[in-house]
């Protein structure tokens, strides 16, 4: 699928919440001073860069194909002179690596990529022995963010605007390419890795008037505003975030959010 344009300033409002589960993902990995660690779809870098909190002694490489997110990325790298951090472009789908990499992880990118099963066994070629690939991707926790798409995306206003658009993750609704904890453990077993794989609903309260359209403006409404031009986006994120008011009434402390991932975590 072609993936959406992005932009590093709204991802970011949600900062904290969302690197949450790359922290509780890398804390499982087990492989010990790896060298060569490489980010694929890292987004704007913040999580990438506690990498070398993790593991200081590790080179990193955060990959992705926003040229947004990317230059975003680029300003933590003056605050690492000794070059154990970079960035580059590239998409998921080609990447390759210029040689062994130790550990390969991945937050909330795969679900963008149709294909990225057929990609796991590539990934683990890469992986010197003891190597790790280690990835988390969204899953709707209940049907009520997808049902509020739908309903909003057929009313008479948008119907027929977003033909073809597919959004993976949290919102998807019908068949989907994320597969449960259980399929990956089956995939990556049989393919000679040893598996620490599970699903958790981190249930997020959410501040602010409008949290939850925030929320997935930044990620899964991306392939909605992206067909659209500034005026007609403004008012689709207005339908959006009243449709959402009702789907997530606000309570005085904040809006509930129940988000599910799927974490693997594989090691050969």
């Amino acid at each position: 699928m072609t993936s959406p344009t992005w932009s590093p300033d709204h991802y970011l409002k949600f900062a904290d919440p969302r690197a949450r589960p790359f922290a509780d993902l890398v804390g499982r990995i087990a492989t010990e001073d790896p060298a060569v660690v490489v980010d694929l779809g890292c987004g704007p870098g913040n999580a990438t860069r506690t990498l070398l909190d993790r593991w200081p002694s590790a080179h990193v490489t955060g990959i992705d194909a926003d040229a947004a997110m990317i230059a975003a990325a680029h300003r933590l790298v003056a605050d690492m002179p000794d070059e154990r951090l970079r960035f580059a472009y590239g998409e998921i789908e080609t990447w390759s690596p210029g040689g062994p990499v130790d550990v390969i992880v991945s937050n909330a990118a795969l679900h963008w990529v149709p294909n990225h099963v057929e990609l796991l066994p590539r990934w683990l070629d890469a992986l010197r022995p003891g190597g790790t690939l280690a990835f988390q991707v969204p899953r709707p926790a209940d049907d009520r963010a997808a049902a509020t798409v739908r309903a909003v995306t057929s009313a008479p206003r948008w119907s027929g605007r977003f033909d073809g658009v597919v959004t993976p993750g949290a919102l998807s609704s019908g068949p989907s390419w994320v597969r449960s904890a259980a399929e990956y453990t089956d995939i990556l077993s049989g393919l000679g890795c040893t598996v620490d794989a599970w699903e958790t609903t981190y249930i997020h309260v959410l501040p602010g008037d409008d949290p939850v359209m925030e929320w997935f403006a930044g990620s899964g409404l991306r392939p909605y505003t992206d067909r659209l031009d500034e005026t007609d986006a403004t008012a689709f994120r207005a339908d959006m975030a009243a449709a959402f008011r009702a789907a997530y009434p606000r309570q005085p402390y904040g809006t509930l959010l129940p988000f599910r991932r799927v974490f693997v975590v594989a090691r050969r």
